[in-house]
């Protein structure tokens, strides 16, 4: 149902340029919405009116007209005055309305539409004969980007944010599934066309970050060229959020194709991880390494395991950060100036970080 607050911006904005005030009530006769100076008709007037057969009907100083819906009668629209100008007026009211009727309805549909195909909740016929319904093209390449807010608390909507940007006359669809995400169904030109699809993704960071103050998380699954398959671009652009979350928490945008050595981690079971770790570290497992520790890994790691590059970028003396290492070498067994040493320590934190947050998670 269309909200009453849109039926009433826009019958002001009728009154406005007409100077006709409008009262809009339901079938029974109770107040839906109205313009400023309009006063409401008696309900037992307008339960009566819609129960016959004409459309309009003049009464003292006003017009009452019928809003219909799918050919059901949905509410009484009064115009003040009793003119042929008032009647003409109230017409344009009474259209006006409807068109705003079907236009939300046809968003909600296509909403749930997209929500229970993403959730695999739809047969394939049922597919093929909602998305006619809906004039959806059915083999458009489409990709889904999950749009994650991080934000705390926020009252902002991301989607209305970026409906100005993303629109179904593009071919791009906004939808949510709860109340911390919206999903993009974009639409591109090719399978391959991945380019647009991190510059779609990109763009949404940038708007929601810059003008809704919204801190969010970006990810996106492969390319499909139908949409029955939609649902598995869905559960890879979680797949990437989840994985982005967990092993490269500095990027605010990850493509399901870009997952690298985190992907495999992610789909290890728990105990072989926790074995991993036993084995490297023993009973000395790093569990809380503090900031300056971790930056100094971090970028080490980043500079090749170069030592003169990495106490350049860290603004520190060389045997500074070689005492660093070796005091890290001495609590963990390993150096990781050498590279077997370093990629065993590299992909140890990556296991351990994914076990905080299964245990995150089961808490």
């Amino acid at each position: 149902m269309i909200s009453a607050q849109i039926v009433k911006n826009c019958l002001e904005e009728l009154t406005s340029i007409s100077k006709v005030e409008f009262c809009v009530q339901d079938t029974n006769g109770a107040l839906y919405a109205r313009t400023s100076n309009a006063e409401i008709t008696d309900p037992g007037m307008i339960s009566n009116f819609c129960r016959q057969a004409v459309d309009s009907q003049i009464i003292g100083d006003r017009y009452i007209l019928k809003v219909r819906e799918d050919e059901e009668v949905t509410f009484a629209l009064t115009a003040i005055g009793s003119s042929d100008y008032t009647l003409m007026v109230a017409r344009i009211a009474v259209s006006e309305i409807q068109n705003l009727m079907h236009a939300y309805k046809e968003k909600y549909d296509r909403n749930n539409f997209f929500q229970n195909l993403l959730l695999d909740n739809l047969l394939l016929v049922d597919i093929h004969n909602r998305a006619k319904k809906l004039h959806i093209i059915f083999t458009v390449p489409r990709a889904v980007v999950l749009i994650e807010i991080e934000s705390e608390e926020s009252d902002t909507n991301a989607e209305d944010f970026l409906s100005g940007i993303f629109t179904a006359h593009n071919g791009d669809y906004l939808t949510e599934v709860d109340e911390n995400s919206v999903i993009l169904i974009k639409a591109v030109d090719t399978t391959e066309s991945y380019d647009q699809i991190q510059q779609a993704a990109q763009v949404c960071v940038d708007m929601l970050n810059t003008e809704a103050m919204l801190n969010v998380r970006v990810s996106y699954g492969t390319i499909v060229d139908d949409l029955k398959n939609l649902s598995k671009s869905y559960k890879e652009a979680k797949m990437a959020m989840d994985v982005g979350r967990i092993f490269y928490a500095d990027r605010k945008v990850i493509s399901y194709n870009e997952l690298g050595i985190g992907r495999l981690i992610y789909q290890l079971p728990s105990n072989l991880c926790r074995v991993f770790i036993k084995e490297v570290f023993g009973d000395n497992i790093p569990d809380n390494l503090d900031n300056e520790t971790l930056t100094t890994i971090n970028t080490f790691f980043d500079n090749n395991l170069n030592v003169s590059e990495t106490s350049r970028k860290l603004f520190i003396h060389r045997n500074t950060l070689v005492y660093r290492i070796e005091k890290l070498q001495k609590s963990t067994g390993l150096d990781i100036r050498n590279f077997e040493d370093a990629l065993t320590f590299k992909i140890a934190l990556m296991v351990m970080n994914y076990l905080k947050y299964l245990d995150q998670k089961d808490y």
